[in-house]
């Protein structure tokens, strides 16, 4: 294909023409969309049989339905068009040698195919086969870069895709809902009247109220606090667990600990901007990774320490495949009263996907019954499903997520 596809054609002589072997069709082109089409040849001429059937379906055509007759059409045009004879050239103008303008021809319904528009160019160079097919049909969508990992156990992953896990779960976690405060702002609208603003505005009219003055309840981001296990048991998923605790660190300024036997704050350190020197740095600061568990004393660790504010109204995601060498009794005694001070608890863990999955651990089936929600968390997709998911923490009617049902206990 020769550069500029329609090189030597009178632009509007041609889409006029267009328009109107495909109102004949019965696709609707009025003159705007004519318009539109000359305005888009003028500002980006077309190179090649690609970019004119695409800049000709977004100019002429306004709805879904009439795409394949538009297809029709536009194969039956540029499928084999006749070349001009010499007779129908004028000469050039003054513009430029290069520049070449045709007259149109009459629009007769027995002319063959393409007939009845102006060409300059030569047949061959539009009706080779690969190409013609190569505009009629979309571009084949590829699948993207998450989708061959979905599936991988984490274990399985490199260093590379577990950033490009990282990089997705702050994606995903952008739009971080909010809840309503007690405080208020003074708007154009809200249901409830502002009295004093009111009042005070009505000095200004004779004390009588003209004008109401409304006003709204603020909205702040619902605050969450992330923990994480990072003991032996859990190694396989503790880098990626990190990279989704920086994520909402990051885009919910969320407060991020580790435990394994103590309890380590990471909220600093998993801020950074680079998200590599992020997991580095927290993988040095916990002096207790890939050693025993202790869940129930690091939550009372939590709740008893000056950040246990930061865990009244908030939505407490704990990250755990429940393994604890604590009693069963001490975490669902914490696990309650965590329970009363939060808004929301859920808990992830790597195994829940697994097929015949039963809480039967002594910690999980203790701390399960305080759980709102129990999410499988051992995989790419799973750890995207969970940010999705804690997204929708606030209900409309204001009604707490279904507790679940727990499993008998059964400690083992």
């Amino acid at each position: 294909m020769s550069p500029g596809v329609l090189r030597g054609v009178d632009r509007a002589a041609f889409a006029v023409a267009l328009a109107s072997r495909l109102r004949r069709a019965g696709v609707p082109t009025g003159l705007t969309s004519v318009d539109d089409f000359v305005r888009a040849l003028a500002a980006s001429p077309p190179d090649s049989m690609s970019s004119l059937y695409w800049a000709a379906r977004i100019s002429l055509v306004r709805r879904h339905t009439d795409v394949p007759a538009f297809d029709r059409v536009f194969a039956a045009v540029f499928a084999d068009p006749p070349p001009l004879p010499r007779s129908q050239r004028s000469a050039p103008p003054t513009g430029g040698p290069d520049d070449v303008y045709v007259r149109v021809p009459a629009d007769t319904d027995d002319a063959g195919p393409g007939g009845g528009l102006p060409w300059a160019t030569v047949p061959p160079a539009v009706a080779e086969t690969p190409e013609r097919d190569t505009v009629l049909r979309l571009p084949e969508r590829r699948p993207s870069a998450h989708t061959g990992l979905a599936d991988r156990p984490f274990d399985e992953l490199d260093a590379a895709q577990v950033t490009q896990l990282g990089d997705a779960l702050r994606a995903a976690v952008a739009g971080w809902p909010t809840r309503r405060t007690r405080r208020h702002s003074i708007g154009s609208s809200g249901a409830r009247i502002a009295l004093r603003a009111t009042i005070a505005r009505a000095r200004r009219t004779g004390w009588e109220p003209v004008e109401v003055v409304r006003a709204r309840p603020v909205r702040r981001p619902r605050r969450v606090v992330l923990l994480c296990d990072v003991s032996e048991s859990m190694r396989a998923q503790a880098t990626a667990y990190l990279h989704l605790m920086r994520a909402f660190a990051v885009v919910a300024d969320a407060e991020v600990f580790a435990f394994a036997t103590t309890l380590t704050r990471l909220t600093v350190l998993l801020r950074h901007t680079s998200a590599a020197e992020a997991v580095a740095q927290a993988s040095a600061a916990v002096t207790d990774r890939y050693g025993g568990t202790r869940i129930a004393t690091n939550l009372r660790a939590l709740l008893t320490s000056h950040h246990a504010e930061a865990v009244r109204g908030a939505v407490v995601v704990i990250g755990s495949d429940g393994w604890d060498s604590d009693p069963p009794a001490a975490l669902a005694t914490v696990m309650a009263r965590l329970s009363r001070r939060a808004y929301r608890i859920v808990w992830l863990n790597p195994r829940a996907g697994a097929p015949g999955f039963a809480p039967r651990v002594g910690g999980m089936a203790a701390a399960l019954p305080y759980c709102d929600r129990m999410l499988p968390a051992g995989t790419f997709q799973d750890l995207l499903v969970v940010a999705r998911q804690l997204q929708s923490v606030t209900c409309t009617d204001g009604r707490k997520w279904p507790t679940l049902t727990p499993a008998p206990r059964i400690i083992a």
